[in-house]
């Protein structure tokens, strides 16, 4: 089934869930060996590799991070080349305040905020939701 392109439809059905734990973005090297490791995402730069885990697991292997995040799943399946919805969604967040990292992935999208903004970003984002007729 195709992801969903209109923009409307994206909004009124993105169903943010908050997902538990608090998750990090560390860098690595391109040849970390990452094997057998549960990492959320990952991103080749040219600095290195990006990788989004667990906070636990970023201990555990002794990398180096900024600030515990929490992550926000939009439940809706939207389509990698719809228009929108990521400025609609960081627009919403950017009015009150909170700085968010978005990970578009094949079936949803994936908004990191700080963890302190967790429930803050949450209800911003069903208020956004609730709105759209």
């Amino acid at each position: 089934m195709a992801g969903e392109k209109n923009l409307a439809l994206l909004l009124k059905n993105m169903q943010p869930r908050l997902n538990l734990g608090s998750y990090v973005f560390c860098i690595v090297p391109a040849d970390f060996d990452l094997n057998g490791t549960t990492i959320i995402a990952a991103f080749r730069e040219k600095e290195g590799v990006t990788v989004v885990l667990e906070v636990g697991l970023a201990d555990k292997l002794n990398l180096v991070y900024e600030t515990p995040m929490a992550w926000i799943t939009l439940e809706v399946h939207s389509a990698l080349d719809a228009v929108g919805l990521t400025a609609a969604v960081s627009h919403v967040l950017a009015k009150e305040n909170i700085s968010c990292n978005v990970i578009a992935a094949y079936h949803h999208d994936h908004i990191f905020v700080g963890k302190e903004d967790a429930q803050k970003a949450l209800n911003a984002l069903l208020k956004l939701t609730s709105a759209i007729k």
